[in-house]
């Protein structure tokens, strides 16, 4: 059985991914670029991937610390190649939230070896030209 099935679902681009446990994502473009505007833009979800697969080691390695947040929110930016195709991401930043009982430093470690280190999203996207940038905010 295939770990992800595509079938178009709405309008001409609009895409329902079901994987092999039945989660489902809505993928399509913008409506001024010919479609419904109903689920997120190809690209932008390497974007989610990495936020996702970032917060997971982030979260194992800060459990492990014996520290405690209360909340957990990740912003991200990118910029893409201009006048060519494919465009693929040459800069990404992303900003990690925390709230609770977190020390800054560990915060930022935990960031630092998702990137850097365990999250193969960011490895991937690294190796395809991109450079990615972290910060940390605690409260």
């Amino acid at each position: 059985m295939a770990l992800i099935t595509a079938k178009i679902t709405h309008g001409d681009y609009g895409i329902t991914l079901t994987d092999i446990t039945g989660n489902e994502m809505q993928i399509d473009i913008p409506v001024e670029q010919g479609g419904g505007g109903k689920g997120m833009r190809p690209m932008q979800t390497l974007l989610a991937a990495l936020i996702g697969c970032s917060v997971v080691d982030i979260v194992s390695i800060l459990k492990k610390q014996k520290q405690s947040f209360t909340s957990l929110h990740v912003d991200v930016d990118g910029v893409r190649e201009e006048g060519k195709e494919p465009s693929l991401w040459q800069q990404i930043s992303l900003n990690f939230h925390f709230e609770g009982d977190v020390d800054l430093g560990k915060a930022q470690r935990a960031v630092d070896l998702s990137i850097t280190k365990y999250c193969s999203v960011a490895e991937t996207l690294r190796r395809a030209g991109a450079v990615i940038e972290c910060k940390v905010f605690v409260s």
